[in-house]
Parts: C-alpha cells; structure tokens; sequence
C-alpha cells in the first residue's frame, strides 16, 4: 500500500515550487504517486515526469482547466493528459491568449491607482508561469499592500470589479470534449467552491456527467467532513468515481488502467473495487450497495469512508 494526491500545482501555474521540487517533496511525504494539474497547463509534465523516474516515484500527467456554469467559475481536472495532443493545445493556446488580455488590462487598471509590479515580482522563480489572480495577490501582500490572500482578492480582485475584468471561459462541453478526445480521465475539482449550495451543486454534477465525466474530487482540504459526505452521495448517484481521501492509503499498482476502464465504460472489468463506507448513515448506504451491485462492485463495512484499494483480475 502506498499513497496518492491526484491534485497538486507547481510554479508552472500558481503553486510554490519548481515540478522537480514538487516531485521531491511527494517523494520525501511518503507518496507513490501524485497527478501534477497546473492551471491551464502542461508545461511542468516533462519535467516531473523525467525527475519521477528517477526518484521512482509515479507521476501522473494531468491539468485542471477553467471554466464555467452559470457564469461563475468552475476547474475541470483532467487526469493521464496526453501533453502532447495538438487539439489540447490548441484550446489551452487559445485560454492563454484570452489570459494575457485580461492580465494586461488588470495591471493597466492597477497601475493608475499607482500599484505596478515587475515581472519578477509576479512569476517569481520561474518566468515562464501562467499568471493567474494568485500571483498577483501574492504581489500585493509582498508589497505591503494586503495584509493578506483574502483582502487581496476582495479589494483587487474580484471578476467583474475595478481592476479585474469578467474572465473569458470556454464551456464545460468543450473543455470535456477535449479532454476525453485526448484520453484524459474528466472530474471536477472542489465542487463546494463554487458555493452553489447543495441542490445547484448537485445540478453542476449532473451536467458535467452528462458531458462524460467520470470522477469527482470527493475530498479536499477546503471541504468539512458534511461537504465530504454531500459530495460521497452525489458520486454515488451519478455513477461517479470520487477521489480517495488524502490520508488514505491506496495500491497505486494498476491506477491508470481503473481510470481508463472507468473512462471507457467497462465498469465491469476490474474487481474488487472496495467502498469502506462505515460511519456513513443507513440510508446512504443503499446508494452505495445499489451502486457496487449494477457495476460488479464488491462493498466493504470498515473504518473510513470512500477508500479505493485497487485490485484488478489479470
């Protein structure tokens, strides 16, 4: 048994440390694989890939793209990107394009109330970043400006507000077309995020597994344990793969294949694939037995909830 963290940034978009270093520190926090998914890019792919063979470590392609539902921003991850895909980097060239424009009126805007920034100030240790609201956020708090993340962003950095103009988004119907004609296991990231309560969250769910996605990011760090729980449920309903928990142990021997299974529709291919579904109220306990009895899922009664061991027949 080993662990996985199927959501992580680097410097390529707005996380702190270089692909290498990120791949080091999954190394050294005992995991024994991670999906490397920057905002709207691949570029730090290759290299964490080159330094997880020789870490021998896992390191999972992937990306986490925005986009929209009702006119508020959503982030669509994608899981075994195949960086390599024209037609993925035609739509990510054309997010880039529509970034710049919006980035540039935002520094435009700032700069006449008398706040500017260098470049270096803004990318930090790696010029190449994707800029994004977080960058210049961190700027204005390195500049004394902000006390912290969060006034930044409610004073400066509000879409549609004095300095930040409304952002251009392509539509989940084509992020997620895109995404799967490249082979990419499709799941939202963060739904309670979005802070469109329980039932339009559930609708946003619904929508995007219309479109074909698979999975659901079940567990995250801003959720509590009732949002984890909402969001258990709605994976089950909606026939969805949740994402295991952060401090679980899962068997990353055959990760790739349950996810490309699960892609392809041939639930019934790989068993067991266990539930731990304990500490879960009786009556959502029939969502998940209904749910292993029409995919050939054998549930397991133990300790946490939503533990995925997989164990695949040859």
């Amino acid at each position: 048994m080993g662990f996985v963290d199927l959501h992580v940034h680097s410097n390529a978009s707005d996380g702190t440390f270089s692909p290498s270093q990120v791949v080091e520190l999954a190394k050294n926090a005992g995991l024994d694989a991670f999906a490397l998914t920057d905002h709207d890019t691949t570029a730090g792919v290759p290299e964490a890939l080159e330094k997880g063979r020789d870490l021998n470590i896992e390191v999972i392609p992937g990306i986490e793209v925005s986009s929209s539902f009702d006119g508020t921003e959503i982030h669509i991850l994608g899981l075994f990107v195949n960086s390599d895909d024209p037609v993925l980097a035609a739509m990510l060239e054309k997010m880039r394009i529509s970034r710049d424009r919006r980035n540039e009126k935002m520094l435009e805007n700032l700069a006449a109330d008398g706040i500017s920034f260098t470049k270096e100030e803004l990318c930090g240790d790696n010029p190449d970043t994707i800029i994004t609201r977080a960058h210049i956020a961190h700027a204005l708090v390195a500049k004394g400006i902000c006390s912290g993340m969060d006034q930044a962003f409610k004073k400066y950095l509000q879409y549609g507000g004095h300095y930040c103009p409304q952002k251009e988004h392509l539509s989940p119907e084509e992020v997620v077309k895109t995404l799967i004609s490249n082979g990419a296991f499709v799941a939202l990231a963060h739904p309670f995020q979005y802070k469109f309560g329980d039932k339009k969250t559930e609708e946003l769910i619904a929508h995007m597994a219309d479109l074909g996605m698979k999975g659901l990011e079940v567990y995250h760090s801003s959720n509590n344990k009732l949002e984890s729980m909402k969001l258990q449920e709605m994976a089950v309903r909606h026939l969805l793969l949740p994402s295991p928990h952060p401090a679980v142990p899962t068997s990353t021997a055959g990760t790739n294949r349950i996810f490309r299974l699960v892609q392809d529709g041939a639930d019934s291919e790989f068993l067991p694939f266990y539930w731990k579904i304990s500490n879960v109220k009786e009556q959502n306990r029939r969502f998940h037995k209904n749910f292993a009895k029409n995919h050939k899922i054998l549930p397991l009664y133990q300790s946490l909830i939503f533990v995925i061991m997989q164990s695949l027949k040859d």
